[in-house]
């Protein structure tokens, strides 16, 4: 009985997974995973830069709310 195209597709396919998952393991062989001090103070260094960015966008905030009841003159309870 002859394999219709189908069939003929879904073994390519299975064979094309495995070359994928084959390509995806060698490359990360190739990595450079970071040690353990390098990982902490990376993260540290992520924490930090968000809480000045976050301190920095919340001033601005408060001058924008303040210069707007200035300027209209309103207040908020």
């Amino acid at each position: 009985m002859a394999k219709s195209k189908k069939d003929k597709n879904k073994g390519k396919k299975n064979e094309s997974n495995i070359g994928y998952f084959a390509g995806v393991k060698r490359e990360l062989s190739k990595v450079v995973w970071p040690t353990k001090q390098e990982l902490i103070s990376y993260t540290v260094v992520v924490i930090v830069t968000c809480f000045v960015f976050a301190m920095g966008f919340w001033l601005m905030d408060l001058g924008i709310l303040e210069a707007l009841k200035q300027i209209l003159g309103i207040t908020l309870s």
